[in-house]
């Protein structure tokens, strides 16, 4: 058998096999040159720690999926010192039955730990043992994407005797010469999945997490007597993604609660978000029982997210002294490098503050929609939020690993997994068209053949799909209908006329939909630029052929006698989603638009575009000469200001989470429409400048572009708003 660098534990049993199980690998490593045994290589089915001399170094490993898997790079130089080093690492390991478990983390079920150290290394000795006084809780009784909350007991039964031994910690490191220890198994190529063999496994190529240490100062040396109660609310000060870890001494039996909560809400709606006398907090907790060993800590083994902890302590027979408190924060590095722009609207400054926060809180190793409840990601959101992260860093690191992973989610229909990696199947179909919006922001963005011809076959099947379900009269039939009631969810918005149909319009009980012809125009516009980018002129007149079709039937069937474009054919329900695509798939022409798009406004009837759908309204107000309309729709993030958000929500009658990018609408708006930075030829061959004043007077900034740094400034003055622009002469050769 061939020998490997995976390993696993012997004392995994069929039981371990049907829950989560934090497993730990051990070992000593000596430090005296630390050129020899750095940088090392790691990875894990499932989820790792890594930890040397008790000092937490990173997590991973980036997600993949059962055709790739990723190992990443450890430079331990920082941690080690001369003589005998420990080194831990501890794995999450999640069942392989897909029901149970984190829904973005691809795994065998198998615990199995990959380390590789330098060629000239000495070789660790490892020592594993399965932490069973651990249990992982499912956040909900349905929907429970994420199960990564914790339950430690000192109670142990006949088969973990050893869990007080292990001092019922999520990380600390047991000696490894302790006897419930025994020696890792080293796992022959042969037992590997084929997405852990050596060919399909690849080094990192995302940059790692930062960690930035936070503490709350508060509770640091604060003693609860025994046999009390002791209840701390800690406040971030902002919604914050943090790994924890909170010290203890004595307190033997005691029983510490951690629940984490984004906000204060009232019952059935949100109050200000610190309002405790009207208000109160929800979310997920963390239960540990004090050990009474010295130096103990909690830390859990996935980062939090919170802006609340309510830090809740009940002892026994013994007083409990907090040591500390301590969090660091943890995220994708974004850099960002186009500042808040000057405008004559100081309100928006406040709304680019919560907007930046939320971006940074939902870029992780993937893209997310949000981090407290689902952290999964999903194409619609995922675009809009790659857009954000071109405008304000330039950096499409993230973007192309989002772009390849959703590549690879296809289904057998041709369709794109709506969210992965994921385990489990989501379908909804327009994701699969904004997926090629996606590809082709980048094309504009940064160019990158090579990206697009190794995607091209996923959007191929994709338009396939939407051919083959074209009807006689040139519509998109009915692909879809409601979540959990159909094979695939024709979600659209979170808008509050469709909250009965999850997101759909109720047209689509009775039919098609409109907007799933409409995403399909964009769709092979998009596709028809990208083969045109590459050379092939008849797929490029192809596509266009085939969405002037779609066009053609939009107006002939889904148009009432006022000429507004229905929800579906032959319907009368009316939104603002289906003028706002209709002008942006030009099945109306700018004078149609805008007298569509200010009678939905005023319709009361009409469904309005959320927060998801804002970015789209905007682009739609552009195009029709009615950018001056965007100040009322910014009222929305002025009122989030008000209530003391410190992150975008989702929407605003769907207000499960505080914190959802696609809300992080203001970080494209500001340097791309009103200073009007946007690349005008793939590549940012050719630059456009071309600022949008709305209802402003005046705006100046710098913004970051692929092609170099753009200087603008306007100000209305004497009837006139001629544009001052400075930069690189390189760059400012490619200025049209």
């Amino acid at each position: 058998m061939s020998s490997t660098f995976w390993y696993t534990t012997a004392d995994f049993t069929a039981a371990d096999e049907k829950a989560p199980r934090l497993v730990y690998f051990t070992g000593v490593l000596n430090g005296d040159d630390p050129r020899i045994v750095s940088p090392v290589r790691i990875s894990a089915d499932g989820r790792y720690k890594l930890y040397v001399n008790d000092t937490f170094v990173q997590a991973g490993p980036l997600k993949g999926d059962d055709q790739v898997h990723y190992y990443d790079e450890a430079d331990l130089s920082g941690y080690l010192h001369t003589g005998e080093n420990t080194i831990t690492v501890i794995l999450l390991n999640y069942p392989a039955d897909r029901q149970y478990g984190n829904h973005s983390i691809f795994r065998s079920g198998k615990p199995r730990m990959y380390f590789r150290l330098p060629e000239n290394a000495p070789e660790i000795v490892w020592q594993t043992f399965t932490d069973r006084s651990v249990s992982f809780v499912p956040e909900e009784e349905g929907f429970a994407p994420l199960c990564i909350h914790e339950t430690h007991s000192l109670r142990a039964d006949s088969e973990n005797a050893a869990a007080e031994k292990a001092e019922n910690c999520s990380f600390l490191p047991v000696p490894a010469d302790d006897e419930h220890f025994s020696p890792a198994v080293r796992v022959p190529a042969e037992d590997l999945p084929a997405h852990l063999l050596p060919e399909n496994l690849l080094p990192r190529d995302i940059p790692y997490a930062v960690k930035i240490p936070h503490e709350f100062r508060e509770v640091r040396g604060t003693e609860i007597p025994a046999d009390s109660e002791k209840t701390f609310v800690l406040d971030a000060g902002e919604e914050m993604c943090a790994y924890l870890s909170l010290s203890f001494s004595g307190g033997r039996g005691s029983h510490v609660a951690l629940l984490y909560s984004e906000c204060y809400t009232g019952d059935g709606f949100r109050t200000h978000r610190t309002d405790a006398v009207r208000g109160h907090l929800e979310g997920y907790t963390d239960r540990y029982e004090v050990n009474d060993t010295e130096n103990e800590r909690f830390e859990p083994f996935w980062f939090r997210t919170f802006r609340f902890i309510r830090l809740k302590i009940r002892t026994a027979g013994e007083p409990l002294r907090i040591g500390s408190f301590i969090y660091e924060e943890t995220g994708y590095p974004l850099e960002v490098r186009t500042q808040l722009p000057e405008t004559s609207d100081s309100s928006l400054a406040a709304v680019w503050d919560i907007s930046l926060r939320t971006l940074k809180r939902c870029m992780h190793d993937t893209y997310m929609d949000c981090p407290f409840y689902e952290q999964l990601p999903y194409i619609m959101d995922t675009r809009s939020e790659i857009l954000y992260t071109y405008s304000v860093s330039g950096d499409d690191r993230l973007a192309k690993r989002a772009i390849l992973d959703f590549a690879r989610a296809g289904r057998p229909s041709g369709l794109l997994n709506c969210s992965y990696p994921n385990v489990n199947d989501n379908i909804i179909p327009g994701f699969s068209l904004y997926y090629i919006l996606m590809v082709h922001d980048h094309m504009m963005y940064f160019g990158d053949r090579e990206l697009i011809r190794k995607v091209l076959p996923a959007i191929e099947k994709i338009l396939d799909f939407f051919q083959e379900n074209t009807l006689a009269n040139g519509l998109v039939g009915k692909v879809g209908g409601i979540n959990g009631q159909s094979p695939n969810w024709s979600f659209i918005d979170w808008s509050a006329p469709w909250m009965e149909t999850a997101g759909m319009p109720p047209a689509g009980m009775h039919g098609p939909l409109t907007m799933e012809s409409l995403l399909y125009i964009l769709g092979l516009e998009a596709a028809a630029e990208l083969w045109h980018y590459l050379g092939d002129t008849d797929k490029y007149f192809e596509y266009k052929q085939d969405a002037d079709n779609v066009r053609k039937a939009v107006r002939r069937e889904c148009m009432n006698a006022k000429g507004m474009i229905t929800d579906g054919p032959g319907r009368t329900e009316l939104s603002q989603h289906c003028q706002v695509f209709g002008v942006l798939a030009e099945v109306l022409d700018p004078e149609e638009g805008r007298r569509n798009l200010l009678a939905a406004a005023a319709d009361p009837g009409a469904a309005k575009c959320s927060v998801a759908m804002m970015f789209y309204l905007f682009r739609a107000l552009e195009q029709t000469g009615l950018y001056e309309q965007t100040d009322k729709y910014w009222d929305l993030w002025r009122k989030m200001v008000t209530d003391g958000c410190t992150t975008s929500i989702e929407g605003e009658h769907y207000a499960r989470s505080e914190c959802h990018a696609w809300g992080a609408l203001i970080l494209y708006e500001l340097p791309s429409a009103v200073l009007g930075v946007r690349p005008a030829a793939p590549g940012y061959e050719k630059i456009s400048v071309k600022p949008l004043s709305g209802y402003m007077t005046y705006a100046a900034g710098t913004v970051h572009t692929p092609a170099g740094d753009v200087s603008v400034s306007w100000e209305h003055k004497d009837g006139s708003r001629k544009p001052v622009i400075s930069a690189d002469p390189a760059v400012l050769a490619k200025i049209i």
